[in-house]
């Protein structure tokens, strides 16, 4: 009988990280494939992502609507409640043996709690980082305790893990799921890339991407305003914007970039660049600024350099290309014109990227095909 592996995405970004295992699971006699679409994928104001999964082959098994229409704290935690009901009632129809699960969403933490209350075995994906600047710090972790299976993208990071009691025989590095995506997706020329955007790269070019520093309070919005006025004077640079997550004041974020991008023609901004854009968009600008996960996972990767804003990301590991700064107009300008120094582009030819060279899907596979679940569900407490 054939082992059904139910894969949850709940966003452009993570669904970008977990398409190569649903391919491999796809693509294996002995798995069978089953896609749950929740959280931004099925939200108009995120782009309606779910639609790329489609246009990739795969078929959505279950949709979960669970995204709010606002993004106070009371408004995600109805999302998330949403999420742990409409979620039960997707494993209850589709009665996986496995669920597969990555990083550290409220969607993605609500799916695991799903799960683990079902007795259905988790395997979760990037455990054991750290990201001290965001509420997602205490459910990546939460999601490892429900989690039997673990795979991580860094050293440092299998250690996290069974630190926080599970089993090392259990804990999987197999490196970081975005630099496998970079070698396999198939870049756009600059040409190219122009014309699908429908902009013109300038003299100079960055890439955008902020997010909500979600455990800081009352600091989007002055965070943003700051990131703004630092871009403001490069009237020489393409400023390529993509809009942030659904996270508390995500919104206000939206609102800032789009007012911005009215008042300034050598801006843009889109509400999904999909991977492939996203990628041909790193290829080809001069840097990535703002406080993304991608700045440090997988920009290093292309040997360009990411200038990371405030604590967002604070506790992850950082490739020699990463500058860091706080959320301070001055700090931001002095980081860009180091970016643009000789000495700093010079630098960036010797970069290497912490999470790996890029062939975790098959790693996780074998994993997923091989262990037995009997028995499995009930663990102890592994003491260091």
């Amino acid at each position: 009988m054939k082992r059904k592996i139910c894969i949850v995405t709940g966003s452009r970004a993570d669904y970008g990280l977990l398409r190569w295992i649903m391919q491999a699971v796809k693509d294996d006699p002995g798995l069978t494939l089953q896609v749950i679409a929740t959280g931004m994928h099925l939200s108009a104001t995120f782009g309606e992502t779910y639609k790329e999964i489609e246009r990739d082959g795969f078929q959505i098994d279950y949709k979960v609507e669970m995204l709010s229409a606002l993004d106070t704290h009371t408004d995600i935690l109805e999302s998330m409640a949403q999420g742990l009901i409409d979620c039960s009632k997707a494993f209850d129809e589709l009665r996986p043996d496995i669920v597969v699960v990555l990083g550290d969403r409220f969607e993605i933490f609500a799916a695991a709690i799903s799960a683990h209350v079902a007795k259905i075995p988790i395997a979760h994906i990037h455990g054991g980082e750290s990201t001290v600047g965001a509420i997602d710090e205490a459910f990546r972790h939460s999601i490892s305790k429900m989690s039997q299976l673990h795979f991580v993208a860094a050293e440092e990071y299998r250690k996290r893990v069974v630190q926080l009691g599970e089993n090392p025989r259990n804990v999987y590095l197999v490196g970081g799921m975005g630099v496998e995506s970079i070698s396999k997706i198939e870049l756009l020329e600059r040409a190219q890339l122009e014309e699908v955007l429908n902009i013109k790269f300038m003299q100079k070019s960055l890439l955008v991407t902020f997010h909500p520093v979600t455990l800081e309070i009352e600091t989007t919005e002055i965070q943003m305003k700051e990131l703004l006025n630092a871009l403001s004077s490069l009237s020489d640079t393409t400023l390529i914007f993509t809009m942030p997550n659904a996270d508390t004041d995500g919104r206000v974020i939206i609102e800032l970039i789009q007012e911005f991008v009215s008042r300034n023609q050598n801006a843009f901004s889109f509400i999904s660049l999909g991977q492939q854009g996203y990628f041909s968009c790193i290829e080809h600008v001069d840097g990535v600024i703002g406080n993304s996960s991608s700045g440090l996972t997988e920009v290093p990767s292309f040997r360009k350099g990411t200038i990371n804003i405030g604590s967002r990301q604070l506790g992850r590991l950082q490739a020699t290309s990463v500058i860091n700064c706080d959320s301070e107009k001055g700090q931001i300008t002095a980081a860009i014109k180091k970016l643009y120094s000789d000495d700093f582009k010079k630098s960036l030819e010797s970069t290497t990227n912490p999470y790996g060279e890029g062939s975790a899907s098959s790693k996780v596979i074998e994993v997923l095909k091989r262990t037995p679940l009997e028995g499995i569900i009930q663990k102890t407490f592994y003491d260091i």
